[in-house]
């Protein structure tokens, strides 16, 4: 089981130090033995807003680190050409000393696209192909217009390593493993029970594309660890709630065009809507998410406590543990918990060799 760093910040730091977590957190995963740094594309809201181009932030780390992986998670691909997302990532596997890998998500804000409204309606179907179209952009083939195009710089790595991210939709997870690609998820809208038969879809679907392996399960869990659970509670309770409260004002805010327009000094259908959703529902759903992701399906607590769900991750067949550690609590305080998670990473490792040699 690898593991590694993933970012998704609700944007609570100050002026000029928005991105020392970013930083810091990969430095320490370079010389830790994490198997990767991701950072994520959001637009024009807090929640995500501080990386609105993970070609930016890969660079960046890319640069101040030497051994770790330098990843999107994700490229929301419909929002660009794919010549310009495959010369963007050469620049950074280059920088990397051929270090770069992308997951590509189809996107589901609508505000998002802005950047490409005509992408929207079809953009699942756009991700899936441009898979072939980036793999054959990296190994150096034209792109086919007009005039033929290369794209440069040459990447360092022959193949471009990619994944497909779903948060839980079982058509992606099977059409990453036709594609032949890694799969990226989290535990938003399923549980490890489900996932574990998602990743035997994947599994199967992966193994009759005719690539390699079996493929890359990466599992996104949001992470704080301590010397105990009631400690860190004390330190999350805040920082999670508002992180899980920002999440659901996108989700509201992403939400289709209201059924009725506002007539003067009335509210909308959808400002009703809003309106009920906050007041009635956002509390609950807040409350249930956090109970789920401090108890079962995150990693908080002591070593031992994130053991246990580590466990469940290796039984529902993920390859790699994806730790999201920029949830809102100071950046002091997640840059002290890093030393927890890699000794559980440590911990999780040794006991897999053990189980290998018993084996």
């Amino acid at each position: 089981m690898d593991f590694s760093l993933f970012y998704f910040a609700d944007d609570g730091e100050a002026a000029g130090d928005r991105y020392r977590l970013l930083m810091e957190g990969a430095r320490f995963a370079d010389e830790h033995g994490f198997a990767a740094v991701w950072t994520p594309e959001r637009h024009f809201h807090r929640f995500g807003g501080l990386f609105p181009n993970p070609a930016v932030t890969a660079a960046a780390v890319a640069a101040t680190t030497s051994r770790v992986k330098v990843r999107a998670g994700s490229v929301v691909l419909p929002l660009h050409h794919p010549v310009r997302v495959a010369e963007e990532w050469a620049v950074i596997d280059n920088l990397s000393r051929g270090r770069a890998g992308l997951a590509l998500a189809s996107g589901w804000n609508p505000q998002d696209f802005l950047l490409a409204p005509e992408a929207y309606a079809d953009r699942r179907q756009r991700t899936v192909a441009a898979v072939d179209t980036l793999r054959r952009l990296w190994r150096g083939d034209p792109y086919e217009a007009e005039t033929p195009l290369k794209v440069y710089p040459p990447p360092v790595q022959s193949d471009i390593p990619l994944w497909l991210t779903s948060s839980g939709n079982v058509e992606t997870f099977e059409a990453a493993g036709r594609a032949g690609t890694g799969l990226l998820t989290n535990l938003l809208t399923h549980d490890m029970d489900s996932l574990s038969d998602k990743v035997v879809k994947y599994r199967r679907a992966f193994a009759d594309s005719g690539r390699d392996g079996r493929g890359h399960v990466v599992l996104m869990l949001h992470a704080c660890l301590g010397d105990n659970l009631p400690a860190v509670e004390d330190l999350v309770r805040e920082p999670l709630r508002r992180y899980l409260m920002s999440a659901l004002d996108l989700n509201l805010r992403s939400a289709g065009p209201s059924a009725s327009a506002a007539t003067p000094g009335r509210q909308s259908a959808r400002e009703r809507a809003e309106s009920w959703a906050r007041t009635t529902f956002a509390p609950a759903a807040v409350d249930s998410a956090y109970l789920r992701y401090l108890t079962t399906d995150g990693l908080f607590g002591s070593v031992s406590d994130a053991l246990a769900v580590v466990d469940r991750a290796r039984r529902a067949d993920v390859d790699e543990i994806a730790c999201l550690i920029d949830f809102g609590i100071p950046a002091e305080a997640a840059l002290h918990g890093l030393n927890y998670l890699d000794e559980l990473r440590a911990a999780a490792q040794a006991e897999h060799r053990i189980t290998k040699i018993n084996l």
